[in-house]
């Protein structure tokens, strides 16, 4: 399962940022900021972005924390990593990331590594929730801070619904003009099998983590888990 979802990725990699655009109505900016916000990220800290993607989450993070900072940017995809190192190269100044091709659920870092971490709509698409939650909490400091952003599936029936209609109805069909009708149509079953907010917050607190508090946004249609390690 993990090299097909990684064989999605990479073929995806050219339209990514452009198909997150759609898929958000470009929204996805707004709630990534949130994100990294709650990261409680702040100058000169050495912060990890997982499931980097294109680089969105570790480049707001490098902004934040400045020159004396330094983020390190993971992801198991070489072609968005590419996309992501190409991005970074296009910033003046250059922003302090370090580009990691690795997986998420046997982290490359030591104990107690980072000062604060962001994941971006990864969490959904990684093979074993648990165990990559008890990596993060490993590579994080005590009195470190994570944020996870990712889709939803609202508890509304009406809002569940509009959802759907608006991947069948409009992500799917933009995919599919684009070639890439399959790599999308993942998206719908993935959000299926989601634990819901309470029970990323129970993930979270069995794992070790002091403090989770799950955030719903747009309706529950998407959410920010919030943890902490003390």
């Amino acid at each position: 399962m993990t090299n097909e979802i990684r064989a999605i990725f990479n073929r995806i990699a050219p339209v990514y940022d452009q198909l997150n655009d759609w898929l958000s109505l470009g929204q996805h900016r707004i709630w990534k900021e949130m994100a990294v916000k709650w990261s409680a990220a702040k100058p000169g800290d050495t912060c990890l972005d997982l499931c980097c993607g294109s680089g969105d989450l570790a480049l707001r993070l490098a902004r934040r924390v400045g020159a004396m900072g330094h983020v390190y940017g993971v992801d198991f995809s070489p072609n968005l990593l590419e996309t992501a190192k190409e991005r970074s190269q296009s910033h003046y100044p250059q922003p302090a990331i370090t580009w990691v091709e690795a997986d998420v659920l046997d982290l490359p870092f030591d104990d107690n590594q980072f000062d604060a971490a962001t994941m971006g709509y990864g969490l959904r698409n990684v093979t074993d929730i648990s165990r990559s939650l008890k990596e993060l909490y490993r590579v994080l400091k005590p009195g470190a801070k994570a944020a996870i952003l990712d889709f939803h599936r609202p508890s509304n029936p009406q809002l569940r619904t509009f959802q759907q209609w608006y991947l069948d109805g409009f992500v799917v069909p933009v995919a599919n003009h684009l070639g890439l009708k399959e790599e999308y149509a993942y998206i719908s079953p993935s959000l299926d099998r989601f634990p819901i907010g309470t029970e990323q917050v129970e993930l979270a607190r069995q794992v070790g983590f002091a403090v989770a508090t799950h955030y719903p946004i747009v309706n529950g249609m998407m959410g920010v888990l919030v943890v902490s390690k003390f």
